[in-house]
């Protein structure tokens, strides 16, 4: 990074967004200043920072600030494009499919994870992890394709756009293993996303910046309590 470029993060420890952002800058080699953001008492640089949705991550570049976290990882790809491997694939169909493959993660899969716990009732709980398993299914058939049927990353031989979009949430994903009892990626049934995630967690980028997964279940046990206040992520 050049001596000018200031880059500072606004985040919360608990948010498989913000993890995707560490993530990238650490595959790029790219120093930071981190800021943990109090979720329930929000700080004036936050406010500022993202006075539409109030929500972290924010990168700020050099005084800019930059919100989303996909919008924020494909920034960081751009402006660092000299530092590291491109997370982004350089050929524009190729491309296309990693940005598609990352709204799905998005839409179909942590959507209506992030209902699994504040469910009422068991039938509702139910209706919201049947949803998941699908979009897992799916996503299996998303890694094939991505990977060109290698199997190792959604980038192919090495972490790419996708993995980065997905990889903020493995430590959740364990979580909720440990909480339910069942395995989302599970090998039986989805064999690819199963290697997957143990190759992932054993990246040195993965190592550096993923949540323990023991305090990952503890939040997610407090977060997903009845009348729990809600701490926003984007």
């Amino acid at each position: 990074m050049a001596g000018h470029d200031e880059l500072k993060l606004l985040g919360h420890w608990s948010s498989a967004y913000v993890t995707r952002v560490k993530l990238a800058l650490h595959l790029k080699g790219v120093s930071y200043e981190y800021v943990e953001e109090d979720l329930r008492n929000k700080s004036d640089l936050l406010l500022a920072s993202n006075p539409v949705h109030k929500t972290v991550p924010v990168l700020i570049h050099n005084g800019n600030p930059i919100r989303e976290s996909q919008i924020i990882v494909q920034y960081i790809d751009e402006v660092f494009s000299g530092a590291g491997d491109s997370i982004l694939p350089a050929d524009p169909y190729e491309r296309a499919v990693a940005r598609f493959w990352a709204a799905y993660i998005d839409d179909k899969l942590l959507a209506p994870w992030k209902k699994v716990f504040r469910a009422k009732t068991e039938e509702e709980r139910a209706a919201w992890m049947k949803q998941m398993f699908v979009a897992v299914d799916v996503l299996e058939g998303g890694l094939k394709e991505c990977s060109k049927g290698k199997g190792c990353f959604f980038g192919g031989d090495s972490v790419g756009y996708v993995d980065v979009v997905l990889g903020g949430a493995v430590s959740f994903v364990h979580a909720n293993d440990m909480i339910t009892g069942g395995k989302l990626f599970d090998a039986a049934r989805t064999p690819l996303l199963a290697a997957w995630l143990e190759r992932f967690g054993e990246l040195d980028a993965a190592k550096a910046v993923l949540q323990d997964v023991d305090r990952a279940v503890e939040h997610t046990k407090v977060r997903y309590a009845p009348n729990a206040a809600t701490a926003a992520n984007d």
